[in-house]
């Protein structure tokens, strides 16, 4: 079988449409069919089947959509493993962050990277829900994501999840509200406050969820905004209390206090999230081994937490 038909039905596994696969592949809707009709010719079973108006794999389909996977792998490992003998991890890498993650890790990531000759991250910016943090691996060769429950957020997508850093998520309060002088705070403490919310499937929405089910009350969300700068402000503003992350945004700012939550796992996990066979290039495992090394000193700035 060609192994570049394979990859398009590994893509058509995870992008989940033919239309998807051809503006990924730079081929046409019916170029791609095309392919996959050839494929299915040599596999000698059919592989695509319709449901409704799209196109998904059938059993056959998934098994060896999943062997495109193991190839890919096994091809990069090959071309890793002469690329480590000739030279040194270069290229460009395309890297997703969310803003905090790239507040934290993206200057000392940069700056390291920019130690290795031929190296290039290229980095941009997206703010998805938890879930959707994988969806952007298809395009992307690095991903850092959080979650509430680390790599099990993930699980089945077929990634390569990379733990980086576990952070503290603080509530935040106006420096003149009535808890700010407290060392910390009980879910009890909070009820009947205003709150900023962050959209729903987000990470810290978890922790209302819980705080509503340790106080039986319902928390009072004015505001939704996934951009925690936003959120500081209209909490500095005297607007309402905020879930936030200790890393950023301890000492930030003069007009709010950050305490930390007794009695919830409140915490968030960062993660790098690699498709198993660009983990193999040298050049995503040096950035990978760069961005570990700059979420252990972040950790260690903030009391090794």
């Amino acid at each position: 079988m060609d192994v570049k038909r394979l990859e398009l039905l590994r893509e058509l596994s995870e992008r989940g449409s033919i239309a998807a696969v051809a503006r990924a592949t730079h081929r046409t809707p019916s170029a791609v069919s095309q392919q996959l009709k050839v494929l299915e010719r040599e596999a000698g079973t059919p592989l695509t089947e319709r449901r409704g108006r799209g196109l998904v794999l059938t059993g056959s389909g998934r098994v060896l959509a999943q062997t495109a996977t193991d190839v890919a792998v096994a091809l990069e490992r090959a071309q890793a493993v002469w690329d480590d003998f000739v030279v040194t991890p270069q290229g460009e890498v395309t890297l997703a962050t969310f803003p905090t993650a790239g507040q934290m890790l993206l200057p000392g990531l940069l700056r390291t990277v920019a130690e290795t000759p031929g190296l290039v991250v290229v980095a941009s910016d997206h703010d998805p829900a938890t879930l959707e943090f994988a969806d952007l691996a298809a395009d992307h060769d690095v991903v850092l994501a959080h979650s509430i429950d680390g790599a099990r957020t993930w699980r089945g997508r077929g990634l390569t999840v990379v733990p980086l850093l576990r952070e503290p998520l603080d509530i935040a309060l106006p420096a003149d509200h009535r808890l700010a002088g407290r060392a910390s705070l009980a879910p009890a403490d909070l009820v009947g406050e205003n709150w900023i919310g962050v959209p729903e499937g987000y990470p810290y929405d978890w922790v209302y969820r819980e705080i509503e089910r340790l106080t039986g009350t319902a928390a009072r969300i004015a505001q939704r905004f996934s951009d925690t700068r936003i959120t500081e402000a209209l909490v500095g503003a005297g607007l309402g209390i905020a879930i936030l992350p200790r890393f950023t945004t301890a000492g930030v700012r003069d007009d709010i206090v950050v305490l930390p939550l007794e009695g919830i796992r409140a915490v968030r996990h960062l993660s790098a999230l690699v498709r198993p066979d660009r983990g193999e290039r040298p050049s995503v495992r040096r950035v990978v081994d760069a961005l570990r090394a700059e979420a252990s000193q972040v950790a260690a700035r903030h009391g090794g937490v």
